[in-house]
């Protein structure tokens, strides 16, 4: 007899492709369903409990049903849930976003993090009159045509590093929008820097995600940032940050480590309180071209559900509550689990590591962290194990993202961490004979 999960999986696949409407939550021979969250626990409509170290892909900084953001939502959905009209709740939160990052002069709110770097990279080519963007190799930015390509480039298809090739994510991706992106590598100036100096005419962007996942969850260089903005500076460009995923790293993001300030930064996930939510923010001037109320508007944008009271509402209350002292807490804590794993890892004795900053950290099955998206590329040999060592986590009540990653909410404490490294443990001596081999 078929448990629950299977029969609502039976269900799914007559009327959803694969049975699901994203790919990153499929699991074989199916997904789990979730039932409710409290905290930092999701529980499955099977009844089992488990810690969630993905937080809806870091997009839940305080956890499930957060009680605050609760009742402030519950209370606007009495009011309603929106309107073909402006409302206070996003004047409010546009205030308080401002006044946390000083490269935002202007904002404008939009629905996904998606949303928000293609908005970001049409406002670059408007305000600068050209077509290319450049983007690090294998950084993910979303599902923009140009902002995907080069995401999933692997040996057989990447090129040389001097010159990496564009490469498709989708099949029938236009081969004009490979041509108007310009890969570069990761941390690597004196490559970026030629390879850009053969577009200088045309590029209206440099695309730059502090601290990108798929490149292995390693920051961006002082050195390599402040090489690009002065290019940007020479080249009539402007330099853009994806902080879609990154913003939770400090009080004013990740860019608050860095020496130079961007022209616009995209933003996501944690902004909307748990709903869905985007931002593009920066430069007045920059962001003039959005504006209504100039005689010549250079990008028309709206959006039906942008700014919506509910999510206004929502991530205002998550962003306030996620202060300066909450956001040192959660990082310590995410320094004392990197700790930990290190710890475990030599203690088992295999090849690993692990990365990351903030309240974000990835675990690789390598030796040494990874420099580049080339370095960090994972092989069917390590896929598999990385499955296999998922899997084992998940059966013993941990949650993580599929490249082994965790994102942390405050609602965790050293108790939800020690579990993860002793699950992580056992299964690093259950993979040892297999990485050995």
């Amino acid at each position: 007899m078929m448990n629950k999960s299977e029969q609502l999986f039976a269900q799914a696949l007559k009327v959803l492709p694969g049975g699901v409407s994203r790919n990153t939550i499929f699991r074989k021979p199916h997904p789990f369903y979730a039932e409710q969250g409290e905290g930092c626990y999701v529980t499955d409509i099977e009844g089992v409990t488990r810690i969630d170290f993905a937080n809806n892909m870091a997009s839940l900084i305080h956890g499930h049903a957060y009680p605050a953001i609760v009742e402030a939502v519950s209370a606007q959905l009495h009011k309603g849930s929106c309107f073909t009209m402006a409302t206070e709740s996003e004047v409010q939160y546009a205030q308080l976003l401002c006044d946390r990052v000083p490269s935002f002069d202007k904002i404008r709110f939009v629905n996904s993090g998606t949303e928000a770097v293609m908005a970001m990279l049409k406002a670059s080519r408007a305000y600068t009159g050209k077509a290319k963007i450049a983007k690090v190799e294998g950084a993910y930015h979303g599902a923009y045509d140009y902002a995907e390509v080069s995401q999933t480039a692997n040996p057989s298809n990447w090129g040389d590093v001097d010159k990496p090739t564009s490469i498709p994510v989708a099949v029938g991706t236009p081969e004009k929008a490979l041509e108007d992106v310009v890969v570069i590598p990761f941390n690597d100036t004196e490559r970026a820097i030629n390879i850009l100096n053969q577009h200088k005419d045309d590029i209206a962007c440099i695309l730059v995600d502090l601290l990108p996942h798929r490149v292995g969850l390693i920051p961006a260089s002082n050195d390599f940032l402040n090489a690009l903005h002065q290019w940007t500076r020479d080249n009539q460009s402007l330099l853009v940050f994806d902080e879609v995923i990154t913003f939770r790293t400090n009080y004013s993001g990740a860019q608050q480590n860095y020496d130079v300030e961007p022209d616009l930064t995209a933003m996501g996930k944690i902004i909307g309180g748990g709903f869905p939510a985007g931002a593009l923010a920066g430069r007045d001037e920059v962001m003039k071209v959005l504006d209504p109320t100039e005689a010549k508007v250079l990008l028309p944008h709206s959006g039906t559900f942008s700014a919506n009271p509910v999510t206004m509402t929502a991530g205002y209350t998550a962003l306030k509550m996620f202060d300066q002292a909450a956001i040192e807490k959660l990082n310590s804590l995410a320094d004392y689990a990197k700790e930990e794993i290190t710890k475990a890892i030599a203690d088992v004795g295999i090849g690993a590591c692990v990365t990351g900053a903030g309240s974000m950290f990835r675990v690789h099955l390598k030796p040494e962290p990874p420099r580049n998206y080339r370095e960090a590329y994972v092989d069917k040999k390590e896929s598999a194990l990385i499955t296999k060592l998922l899997d084992h986590l998940f059966d013993n009540g941990i949650i993580m993202i599929n490249t082994c990653s965790a994102t942390l909410s405050t609602a965790m404490t050293t108790k939800e961490i020690d579990c993860l490294v002793a699950a992580l443990k056992d299964g690093f001596e259950m993979l040892k004979p297999e990485m050995n081999s």
